[in-house]
Formats: C-alpha cells, sequence, structure tokens
C-alpha cells in the first residue's frame, strides 16, 4: 500500500518531468524544510525521474523519500560520467539523508620530496598539493607515514629541516650526528652527491627498491675491502633501514605495484569499508569506513557510491581492486579514467593474488564492524546509566563537554568535546580562542561564559527553526551539556543558556573530589545537592573518561596557541616587510632583538631596506 503522503509527492515530482530533458545530469530532491533530501545522476534525467512518479513498486525507503519530496532542481552534464562524478561531489557536500553517505572524509598524508631548494627536502604533508616536488602516497595514517619517514632518514639522509632553518645553519645539527642528514646546509655533502641521494630515495618511493640495495651492497663491499670499515657500517645501516621499511608493510605483493583495493562486510543494516594501499610494490596501510546507508541497499550499491565519493578530491591509482561486482562498473571506470586523464582498471577479481588481496581486506572489514558493533552495544549500556542518573525521557544522543586551558589567562583556549552513541565524534570538537579583552586574566567564569555564549548563540542563529526535526536535534543540539567546574561554573552556564532561551538543555557540573583524586569527583546539577558515584560504577568510568578528553583536547589546543606565538617575530608585524626583507636583516643583525636596537642608518645599510623602510621599522621598536 503506498504511504499517505505518496500522492502528493508523486504529483509534486511529475510537475518537473513534462520540461526536463533526455540528456545525462543531476537531480536533487528538497524536503519541507528545504533540506536535500536525495542526489542523483541520470543517462537521461527525464527517463529517470520519470520512475518516480509511479505510486507502487518502491521500496520503503524510496517511498518515504518521494513523499518527503516538495521541490526538485537539476543539472544537465555532456556525459553520463560527468554526472556520475558531479553527483559524488554533491553528496559529500550535501550529505543527504537518503544516500550512501561517506562519513570519514579525513585527508591522507603524503611524503613529499620538494624541490623547491637546492637541496631537496623530505617532509610529511597533507593538503593542498601545492608545494613543487614529488608527492608519494597515500599512506593509511599519520603513524605510517611517521614510520616510513624516520627509516627514510636512515636509508638516504635526506634533510627535513624547513628552508630557513637550512638558510641560518652554521653548524650540523643532531640529526648529522646521529647519521639522520647528510647535512648539506653546511656543505658536509656537496649539492650534487645530495641531489644523488634524492634521486635514490624517489627511485625507490617508485618502486625500484631492489636495484638501489644492490648498489648500497656493492658500495658496502666496496668500503669493506678498503678498510674503511666505519664508512661500509653507514651502507650497512642504510640497507638495513630499507629493509625496515619493506618489513614493517606487513603483506607485500609481488604483481601488484598501484592499486587500492575495497571490501565490504554488512550485518545486521551495518556496512564496514576496509581500503589498503597498495604502492611501489608496498603495502602503505588501510583505513576501516563505516558509511551511512539504508538497510536496503545492496552491498555493490554501498560500494559503489562510496568509491565515486571516496575519490571525489583523491588521486586515482592505476588499478582499483573490489570484494563485489559494483553497480555501473564500468560507467565508474570511464569516470574514474577521465577524473585521473588516464586509463584506471576496476573490478573484482575471481582469482589469483589479486583475490587474495581482496580477501585480506574483507577479513579486516569483517573483524572491524564486528569491533565496532561491541563498542557501539558497550555505549549504549553506558547512555542508559547516563539516563538514569540524570533522570533524562531519553538515551543522550549527543553529549557536549567544555573545558578551559591557560596558563596564568594567558594564550586562553576553550575546548567542546562531543560524544554519541559511536562514542567520540571528533570531527565536531571545536576549540574557542578567548577573544574579550573585558576577562581579567585567570578568569575561569568569563572565559567559560564566552565560550558558551559564542557556541549556543551560533547555534540558535544556524538551527533554531530545526530544533523540530530529530535529525536535526541529533545532529547540532546536545541533550547534556557537562562542564568541567563546580557550582559557580553551573551558574554561569546556566544563566548563559537563560538568556538565549534554551533552559530545556540538561547541564551538569563535574568537579574534582578533595586533593583533585580521580574518581571522588562530585556532580553538581540545578536544584539539587552535590553527589557522587559510586567508585566502581562504569557510568562514573564514563564520565571521567569523557571530562579526561576533553582536558586533552583543551590542552593540545592551548599548547598549539602558545606554539605559535612564541614562535612569531616581532619583524612579521611591521607594514612592508616580507619574507625577502625579514631575511635580509635577520642576516644583518642576527635576531629581532638587534634589529630593534639598529638606528636608521645601520637599517640603511641592508640590501633592499630605504630610508622610508629604514624609519619605519625604526618607529616600529621606538614608539
Amino acid at each position: 500500500m503506498p504511504k499517505p503522503d505518496l500522492p502528493r509527492g508523486v504529483e509534486v515530482i511529475a510537475s518537473f518531468v513534462k520540461n526536463l530533458p533526455g540528456r545525462p545530469g543531476v537531480y536533487r530532491m528538497y524536503g519541507q524544510s528545504g533540506e536535500v533530501l536525495y542526489v542523483g545522476k541520470a543517462k537521461s534525467l527525464k527517463n529517470r525521474v520519470t520512475s518516480y512518479t509511479r505510486l507502487s513498486g518502491h521500496s520503503n525507503r524510496i517511498a518515504t523519500m518521494i513523499s518527503a519530496t516538495v521541490s526538485m532542481e537539476f543539472v544537465t552534464t555532456t556525459s553520463e560520467a560527468e554526472a556520475l562524478l558531479l553527483e559524488a561531489n554533491l553528496i559529500k557536500k550535501l550529505k543527504p539523508r537518503y544516500n550512501v553517505i561517506m562519513r570519514d572524509d579525513k585527508s591522507f598524508p603524503y611524503i613529499l620530496i620538494a624541490d623547491e631548494h637546492e637541496a631537496a627536502e623530505l617532509v610529511k604533508h597533507r593538503g593542498a598539493r601545492n608545494r613543487k616536488g614529488k608527492y608519494y602516497g597515500p599512506f593509511a595514517s599519520a603513524g605510517a607515514v611517521n614510520r616510513t619517514l624516520n627509516a627514510l632518514q636512515k636509508a638516504f639522509l635526506l634533510r627535513t629541516c624547513s628552508d630557513s632553518t637550512y638558510e641560518n645553519r652554521t653548524r650540523p645539527c643532531l640529526l648529522y650526528q646521529i647519521k639522520r642528514c647528510s647535512a648539506p646546509c653546511t656543505g658536509e655533502i656537496s649539492l650534487e652527491d645530495y641531489a644523488e641521494l634524492a634521486h635514490s630515495a624517489r627511485r625507490f618511493l617508485s618502486g625500484k627498491s631492489s636495484g638501489i640495495k644492490e648498489e648500497l651492497a656493492a658500495q658496502m663491499d666496496k668500503a669493506a675491502g678498503n678498510l674503511d670499515y666505519e664508512r661500509a657500517a653507514v651502507y650497512r645501516d642504510r640497507i638495513s633501514a630499507l629493509a625496515q621499511i619493506q618489513a614493517s608493510q606487513g603483506i607485500n605483493p609481488q604483481n601488484v605495484s598501484e592499486a587500492d583495493v575495497f571490501s565490504i562486510f554488512q550485518q545486521a543494516g551495518q556496512n564496514c569499508i576496509q581500503v589498503f594501499f597498495f604502492r611501489a610494490g608496498l603495502n602503505w596501510g588501510n583505513r576501516a569506513y563505516f558509511p551511512r546507508a539504508d538497510k536496503s541497499v545492496s552491498e555493490a550499491g554501498v560500494l559503489s557510491s562510496f568509491i565515486s565519493q571516496f575519490y571525489d578530491d583523491r588521486p586515482v591509482p592505476k588499478l582499483v581492486l573490489t570484494s563485489v561486482e559494483i553497480d555501473e562498473r564500468e560507467l565508474l571506470q570511464t569516470a574514474l579514467s577521465t577524473k585521473a586523464d588516464r586509463k584506471v582498471q576496476v573490478f573484482a577479481p575471481q582469482r589469483g593474488e589479486k583475490r587474495l588481496l581482496v580477501d585480506h581486506a574483507l577479513t579486516n572489514a569483517r573483524e572491524a564492524l564486528g569491533r565496532k558493533m561491541a563498542n557501539v552495544q558497550s555505549q549504549s549500556a553506558l547512555l542508559d546509566g547516563v539516563k538514569e542518573l540524570f533522570d533524562l525521557p531519553h538515551q543522550p544522543r549527543r553529549i557536549e563537554v567544555y573545558d578551559n586551558s591557560h596558563i596564568q589567562g594567558s594564550h586562553a583556549v576553550g575546548a567542546m568535546i562531543v560524544a554519541g552513541p559511536e562514542g567520540f565524534i571528533k570531527g565536531q570538537y571545536r576549540k574557542f580562542n578567548i577573544k574579550s579583552s573585558e576577562i581579567e586574566a585567570g578568569d575561569d567564569y568569563g572565559m567559560m561564559r564566552e565560550v558558551l555564549g559564542r557556541r549556543f548563540s551560533r547555534l540558535v542563529k544556524e538551527h533554531e527553526d530545526d530544533r523540530g526535526d530529530s535529525e536535526s536535534l541529533a545532529a547540532h543540539w546536545p541533550d547534556v551539556v557537562l562542564i568541567d567546574g563546580g557550582p559557580g561554573q553551573l551558574s554561569v552556564v546556566r544563566a548563559v543558556m537563560k538568556e538565549l532561551g534554551l533552559g530545556d538543555i540538561f547541564v551538569a557540573g563535574v568537579a574534582k573530589g578533595p586533593d583533585r583524586d580521580a574518581g571522588r569527583e562530585h556532580i553538581y546539577m540545578a536544584g539539587k545537592k552535590p553527589f557522587m558515584l559510586e567508585k566502581r560504577d562504569p557510568v562514573l568510568y564514563y564520565i571521567q573518561r569523557l571530562r579526561d578528553e576533553a582536558h586533552r583536547f583543551a590542552i593540545g589546543a592551548h599548547r598549539a596557541r602558545r606554539k605559535k606565538a612564541i614562535g612569531s617575530n616581532p619583524l612579521d608585524e611591521i607594514a612592508g616587510i616580507g619574507p625577502g626583507r625579514k631575511k635580509a636583516l635577520l642576516r644583518a643583525f642576527g635576531s629581532a632583538r638587534e634589529v630593534s636596537r639598529a638606528s636608521v642608518a645601520d637599517l640603511m645599510q641592508v640590501e633592499g631596506i630605504s630610508q622610508s623602510m629604514a624609519k619605519i621599522v625604526y618607529g616600529h621598536f621606538n614608539e
């Protein structure tokens, strides 16, 4: 039987059909509040949208989506492959309710051998590729790339310091002493020989490891034959470092030099996709994803949509292997080939080494989903305990915890962490640099007032109209707000909530016990006396974890702000002093302090500093 609102939704969709072309494109369905319900692509927009105008034959998910549709928008494209790429981009950006959503969208780290300088720099890179050089990756995690970087330093002795540090070195640093850098900065190695080391590193990361190891072995034998055992030991250590890189990668295929492997496992309406990265014949790590999808969507459908979103802003390898034959495989292959501007193969291997790689990833997907479901069950029991503790009407779907961090009021930072049914939601953590000039140093109450005021005034401004929507409530509005503090902090937060008309949000304070002992925390709630939980109560451990996570995040944000302030240079504050003039001044005087003591005449002796600029610099320090 059709749903009650299905005829109205069908009528809305049918009103668009008569004006649609029979060309490829992308369509969007909108709900009553203007939210995007679904993004789809079509070879023929007219035919695809017409399929939604039937009153029967739809799955429950599609029927519900049609019933909620009040408007549609369309974009035509030149080909179906272009429509597929645009669809993936819009799904990632808009996150529609009825699409398969790739939840974790963090960028992957790469290794960069930068060519901007005469002595190439070896560095970890994440984000836009705007530096000149060769990028190698992706690596699945920062840990994987850091381990590889450490081994590469031992094997090829490439510098990892910044260009400014390189320019100002007068003697080799500690890395040279422990044989992790060849010190081109001070001429310990010629630039020609250093360029050979960089070339060897590029060859190794491109998959030509055996030739490099043979060359190093020959040089080691030659040094040993000349009785230069110290030099032979250096070559031995470099060979050992290369072997360490290969040994730490785990499974290393013999006949697959560059590929991404995707395996999906479904259970109880949940999905886990395990992705393995193989580059230069080495396994550069793996990562588990848990995409959001309706339980009616097949493994093939989830995986197809996930892969198209996965490569929306990532480079595509030559080979993409999947555990199942995905929907519209040839179309996806064409789209990825268009994006990469070269041939890309996408297929599900049935036998041989490639099948073993897929099966290995599938085993990891099955185990990862099992761990996640066990954690969710445990988390659900803890949230039930929080519900009982605070006498809430339902299990909390979103808990926000706030803390401040500063040293005698300097570089003060407020922090918010978020937790829900699946644990910590790190993508929604927020930090707040304390900005108010009216807050005195060390005024924790004033800091808390500013942080909560900024957070919830913005929430009211952006999502007040969505408070009737259960999904918006879970996504944006907290059921519980916990603060690190006692009755004073609690009264400040309640006052902020009252000013904003948010008195219905539950607020509690968690204060450390006497002598700041863990396990003796006092919990403060409005209208009740403070109380303590039993030391072995699992809910107490959970609240401690929440508080400790907020504390950890706040301290990290504070340290980052303090480090940035320490690393700043007074010359950066002077208008007209760019990198070139700054470098010239530091070379001439040695430090910003000596620049501040220089006269106008002394400043004018520096290349690039005119009389007017010298007066500006002098005036900055001698107002």
